[in-house]
């Protein structure tokens, strides 16, 4: 059994996000507090960091003018955090939305000051590299050069829903390039400039073709390897997202499927459409972008990507992609696909349901979750699934938001909901691997 430790003990709902909670050197970890223990109210104002030895917490940033912040993840090299940022002087006819928030970062040695990452413009003819409209859950790239978010529109959400001479407001995947700040026009009060370069990398339809490739919706996504995948003709490529598309199947019904988007070094470059889309059509992917469906679930029992929200994990070495998929026995289990397509393997045969988002430890070796009241990993190459935690009651179970490695891949962070004086508060455990 592994080494199981509160960090926590602060009478406040503190929120991890599916992945890069830890710091760079792996002796911090970040969270944002909120006043619910899932996240659903997206009312915080504070990233923090607690250190995992001496139990030292430092606010790393304090929201203003009444912004809310949250969903935090660290750098893989630098001291450097990324987060959500809502509207600052938020109005009655603007307030926090999917389509009305922002990425900014935050480093460690210059507390308090915000980098932003994605600019808006929110007047036509838009500016390329800008969005026109909110990021969400944003991830540096293994080198820490890049980072993902996925994003919805607001001028998109802002016309008629059934009308049919629009694209609608979907889902889907962008990043943000480090190739020259993008100033754009004081044409609206919410523009804004930013430091990176954003564009969307994912595709999406408004009605897809029952039984077709076509999605309506990107999301749960990944950054496919520490540097990316070798291609079947054993060529490197560098950039690539892997994410949960949904599609509908023969039947009319909507269902979730691996996909991956390879995407180009220059991201400058338009398609077959601007960067910045116009007043009735979404941002197109650049020139180069790739976007490629790896499994293909519809005729299975138990159709489509199961069990608690996730998100896709690639291994270390970009060869494969994690997922959660119900077996025929209805048991949500671990499978994987190769990131060049292919038949999905299923990894994990438990008697009980994976009931949490997982990730992958840095060495590719194992992959946490939680399951049946406890901490698990799962050896990838015998499929062995170990219990790292004592089964706990089911008020104090692990929850299913986040099981994270960290750096060295020996500690797993993650959540417990448990009782401090009449309330209850999410608190930060880290079990340490003893497994050799």
């Amino acid at each position: 059994m592994a080494i199981d430790r509160q960090i926590t003990f602060a009478p406040q709902n503190h929120l991890l996000t599916n992945t890069a909670v830890w710091s760079a050197d792996g002796q911090w970890i970040i969270y944002d507090v909120r006043s619910d223990p899932d996240g659903s109210t997206f009312d915080g104002s504070r990233i923090e960091r607690i250190h995992t030895r001496t139990g030292e917490v430092q606010l790393l940033y304090q929201s203003q003018n009444g912004a809310k912040c949250g969903v935090a993840t660290c750098h893989p090299l630098t001291e450097e955090v990324a987060f959500i940022q809502g509207p600052e002087c938020p109005t009655p006819g603007w307030t926090y939305a999917a389509c009305r928030r922002r990425g900014v970062i935050v480093d460690a040695a210059q507390l308090g000051v915000i980098q932003p990452l994605d600019a808006r413009d929110l007047t036509p003819p838009f500016t390329p590299g800008a969005l026109r409209g909110g990021t969400h859950l944003h991830v540096f790239s293994g080198d820490g050069q890049w980072a993902s978010f996925t994003y919805e529109d607001q001028i998109l959400v802002s016309l008629p829903s059934m009308a049919v001479d629009h694209d609608l407001n979907q889902r889907n995947i962008g990043v943000s390039v480090p190739c020259g700040r993008v100033c754009v026009p004081r044409s609206h009060p919410r523009n804004q400039d930013g430091d990176y370069f954003s564009v969307l990398v994912t595709r999406t339809v408004n009605y897809p073709t029952p039984g077709s490739d076509e999605i309506l919706r990107a999301s749960e996504e990944s950054w496919v390897g520490r540097d990316g995948y070798n291609k079947p003709d054993g060529t490197r490529q560098r950039r690539a997202i892997a994410f949960q598309g949904q599609v509908i199947d023969t039947n009319g019904e909507r269902i979730s499927e691996v996909f991956i988007v390879d995407i180009p070094d220059d991201v400058t470059i338009p398609g077959d459409g601007p960067l910045q889309g116009t007043d009735t059509r979404r941002p197109l992917p650049p020139s180069g972008t790739m976007q490629r469906r790896l499994t293909f679930t519809a005729g299975r029992k138990y159709p489509g990507l199961q069990g608690p929200r996730h998100w896709l994990r690639s291994s270390p070495d970009g060869t494969r992609i994690a997922f959660l998929l119900k077996d025929d026995d209805g048991v949500v289990q671990l499978w994987t696909v190769s990131t060049n397509g292919g038949i999905a393997h299923q990894l994990t045969r438990n008697r009980w349901s994976i009931a949490s988002a997982f990730t992958w430890s840095p060495e590719g070796r194992f992959i946490a979750y939680a399951m049946d009241h406890s901490v698990f990993a799962t050896e990838i190459a015998t499929g062995e699934s170990i219990r790292l935690t004592g089964r706990s009651t089911d008020s104090e179970s692990p929850r299913p938001e986040a099981c994270v490695f960290s750096p060295d891949g020996l500690k797993i962070a993650y959540l417990r909901n448990l009782g401090l004086g009449r309330n209850r508060f999410n608190q930060i455990f880290v079990t340490r691997m003893e497994i050799r």
